[in-house]
């Protein structure tokens, strides 16, 4: 019987847990053939996320939970989930809802075709006209400056076959973009088409920094064009500027007594040349950001918990026998302050 895993990232979402968890059983419960798991993967939430996930845990055994040591961030930890699945495909969804569980049977129905990626595309959303516009003008511009062509509309939310996510583990990208990623694997896809709806409740987890870094992540990694960009334009404005100096040399010496330059067109230079300068040396920087996160090589994420799951070596563990005084119970205390320094205190789960 094919295992299904269902791969959930989620950050302070108690209000929607348990209706994701019941609407995507609804999608099992009348499908023979099919045994699934649902994998949550909890990103340092602070509400009553992880309380209501292990109450759904209890009830049934097919929930599984990660709760990650911190926040690792809205690429590291879907990504880590889907490696940490064991189904013969494996579908990741957002938390919110805004990913619909009713889709499953659409992306089943194309895996049983033979297709080993099916993916949701979201042509039509009911987000703020403001937002919908603002992400359509950059994947539209991504697009164009990609080194590979793209999927439009296209968020991560899809099956993929255990054969593709063993591909993207041997790729072993330590801070993916997981969109890119899947386009430049070139392997056939099926699409399946939905209206995103609006968050009914809870508070949207996306900033402006997290746009913005899933923005340059997706610029550095499937294009060269800005880098090029800069060159060129470097190129241009140095001939520019060479033209307007011989220019006003060529004036000057015409009209020594009555031609002066005066201050306003050098300042106006400066500051315009400077910009260039800072933005590119920006441009710059964020490939050499994106070096050093491959070089650096670091964990995706370290865990802090694990509920019906076996160890992983995700999981910091006691390498030895802890001493007790005697005296002490034996039971181990439920939590553990350990300084930290400068009058603070940080809580660690014996």
């Amino acid at each position: 019987m094919p295992l299904i895993s269902i791969v959930t990232s989620c950050l302070n979402e108690e209000e929607n847990v348990e209706e994701l968890h019941q609407r995507i059983r609804a999608q099992f419960e009348h499908r023979e053939g099919y045994d699934f798991e649902h994998i949550f993967l909890d990103n340092g939430s602070t509400d009553a996320t992880v309380a209501k996930i292990k109450a759904l845990a209890t009830a049934d055994i097919r929930v599984k939970m990660i709760v990650n040591a911190r926040n690792f961030g809205h690429i590291r930890s879907p990504i880590h989930g889907m490696y940490e699945a064991r189904g013969d495909a494996v579908i990741a969804m957002a938390s919110d809802l805004q990913d619909p569980p009713e889709l499953i049977s659409e992306f089943l129905r194309h895996w049983e075709a033979g297709y080993l990626i099916a993916i949701g595309t979201k042509p039509h959303t009911r987000e703020t006209w403001t937002m919908a516009l603002v992400r359509r003008l950059y994947y539209q511009t991504l697009g164009r400056m990609s080194d590979v062509p793209l999927i439009p509309d296209y968020t991560g939310f899809g099956l993929y076959d255990r054969s593709v996510i063993e591909i993207i583990r041997k790729i072993d990208d330590p801070y993916p973009y997981f969109r890119g990623l899947i386009a430049e694997l070139g392997i056939a896809y099926a699409c399946v088409e939905f209206e995103q709806p609006r968050r009914v409740r809870g508070i949207t987890k996306n900033n402006f920094y997290t746009l913005y870094d899933m923005a340059m992540l997706g610029l550095t990694s499937y294009s060269k064009f800005p880098l090029r960009l800069a060159t060129l334009g470097g190129f241009m404005l140095a001939g520019m500027s060479l033209l307007v100096s011989i220019i006003y040399l060529i004036l000057k010496l015409l009209f020594w007594n009555q031609f002066a330059i005066g201050t306003a067109p050098v300042l106006i230079g400066v500051f315009f040349f400077s910009a260039i300068q800072l933005f590119f040396i920006g441009l710059v920087g964020e490939y050499v950001a994106s070096i050093h996160t491959q070089v650096a090589r670091r964990p995706l994420v370290i865990e802090r918990e694990r509920v019906n799951l076996p160890a992983s070596p995700h999981l910091p563990h006691h390498s030895g026998q802890p001493r007790r005084p005697e005296g002490h119970f034996s039971k181990p205390p439920t939590e553990v302050v350990v300084g930290c320094g400068s009058g603070q205190a940080g809580k660690m789960s014996a």
